[in-house]
């Protein structure tokens, strides 16, 4: 699709690549850091634009994700999709978190904190991590163009490792908040469940 990401890495991965890189997280360099907060610079005048095109791309590549996206899920034609009000304002809150995730680059762990949580609030959307991956790719995709020369392979494995590693900590906070529901609902039914030593005759 005119995107030179194709084989880079981030199309879609084996279960078998997906369970080496889980073992390894990926991890920030000052360079990736210093990279990703240069280019930021130019990425943000276009926020809202990148944020349609990354949305209109991961729909056009990924169908599957509309069935995340409830209100998107039935509009079939992509024009309609790129003028669409609400997906302008989910776009714009992806492009919030990237803004934020950038801004917290130099404290880690309040970037950590903050994707746990995206990750937890993902899991009540019922928004799987499977689709995080896809994201993060179409970013990609929608910055190319915006950045002309300024786009170099160094800096795309620089914004690669950064949607890695947060996507790694949403992971973790989706989990997490699976396993507490579990328990809560465990716990639930343990306590409605009659005592059968008074139930005997």
């Amino acid at each position: 699709m005119g995107c030179a990401i194709s084989g880079s890495g981030l199309t879609p991965r084996t279960q078998e690549s997906r369970n080496t890189e889980d073992e390894s997280p990926a991890r920030l360099t000052p360079r990736h850091i210093h990279l990703i907060k240069e280019s930021w610079k130019v990425i943000q005048e276009d926020i809202a634009k990148v944020g349609i095109i990354m949305f209109v791309r991961l729909f056009e590549t990924h169908p599957e994700c509309k069935d995340v996206f409830f209100l998107f899920r039935d509009v079939e034609d992509l024009e309609r999709l790129r003028t669409n009000r609400e997906l302008r304002a989910h776009g714009l809150r992806v492009m919030s978190f990237i803004e934020k995730s950038v801004a917290r680059l130099d404290q880690l762990e309040r970037l950590e904190t903050l994707a746990l949580e995206l990750g937890k609030s993902h899991y009540r959307y019922n928004a799987p991590p499977k689709y995080y991956g896809y994201v993060g790719a179409e970013f990609i995709c929608a910055v190319q163009p915006i950045l002309k020369d300024k786009w170099t392979a160094e800096l795309e494995q620089a914004w690669k490792t950064l949607f890695q590693y947060v996507t790694g900590i949403m992971k973790e906070g989706y989990l997490e908040e699976e396993r507490t529901k579990r328990n809560v609902m465990l716990t639930t039914s343990t306590k409605e469940r009659p005592d059968k030593r008074n139930t005997m005759i």
